[in-house]
């Protein structure tokens, strides 16, 4: 027998004990301590151990982030607020008011109609020799999140006269006319104003994808009628149209909406609906013509 080898009676020196660990292989802590039936990990009822909840300080920044990308959402795509700089839209809207501009219909291919106020940029030459103010940290910070107008930006907020396709006029002493019906603006016009005694201007031929605005404070609005030697003829692009104005939110007490004026829904105002009569008559009467004039033709073919 080989030195080293032992026979199959021969018991081992130091007998290995006994694997007590149950099932599967779990190990028993080095001090016996396996905890009682019922017990996990330590735990009574055989439940996780609970989280540490995070403290407030620790979420906050989580938080911040949140509502910074929600802002930004809004800014973008629904809402933004804007400051109005003058007295051009007196008394519709006050120097200081604050309003907030609907962001989101233009992107389902809303045009701008008439009597709408709206917010747009500088089409060119409107704001040539308005100085710009310097922001501070704070108001850049604001304006980028939406809560303050952007003071590097040059808008413009004016009311929506006619739109493409519409024939705008005003004579002196006279009544602003769309499409030829005279406009009753008594209800939005700074009182003692006349509708264009200072400018009057007209007849102009509004093209489409463009809009006429005008100030509801007329002897003290550098509007459209201001601006005809310009491409256009004093014509906004919609383009250049942030959106519609549609309250007043701040400050509190002159809460309001900015409903489009009923004038601006008589009868007859829009262009392609006063052509409508005339084109039916057209249509209708095409087919009796030809008609009459096939016979015509046939009866003198047959003599």
């Amino acid at each position: 027998m080989a030195v080293g080898a032992r026979s199959g009676h021969d018991e081992p020196e130091d007998r290995p004990e006994r694997d007590e660990s149950p099932a599967g292989g779990a190990a028993v802590p080095p001090d016996g301590d396996g905890g009682t039936p019922g017990d996990a990990g330590g735990v009574p009822g055989g439940g996780r151990a609970p989280k540490r909840q995070r403290s407030f300080w620790m979420e906050l920044p989580l938080l911040v982030g949140i509502a910074l990308i929600l802002a930004l959402l809004i800014k973008t795509f629904l809402v933004q607020a804007f400051s109005i700089p003058s007295d051009s839209m007196q008394n519709t809207l006050q120097r200081g008011d604050r309003v907030l501009v609907d962001k989101l219909t233009p992107w389902f291919g809303s045009e701008p109609e008439r009597g709408e106020v709206v917010v747009f940029h500088d089409p060119g030459g409107w704001l040539e020799d308005t100085a710009t103010p310097e922001p501070n940290v704070a108001q850049k910070f604001l304006s980028f999140i939406g809560l303050m107008p952007s003071s590097e930006e040059k808008d413009l907020i004016k009311r929506v006269i006619a739109i493409g396709g519409d024939t705008v006029e005003c004579k002196e002493n006279g009544p602003v006319t769309v499409n030829g019906k005279a406009l009753d603006e008594k209800s939005f016009i700074f009182p003692g104003n006349t509708p264009c005694n200072d400018k009057p201007f007209g007849p102009i031929k509004v093209q489409e994808g463009r809009i006429f605005v005008m100030g509801d404070h007329r002897q003290n609005s550098l509007d459209s009628r201001y601006h005809q030697e310009l491409p256009g003829q004093g014509t906004v692009s919609t383009d250049e149209v942030v959106g519609r104005a549609i309250v007043v939110a701040w400050p509190v007490g002159r809460w309001a909406t900015l409903p489009i004026p009923s004038t601006f829904d008589q009868p007859g105002l829009n262009a392609a609906a006063a052509m409508a009569p005339a084109a039916l008559g057209v249509a209708g009467a095409l087919p009796l013509v030809l008609w009459r004039r096939r016979r015509l033709t046939a009866g003198r073919t047959a003599g």
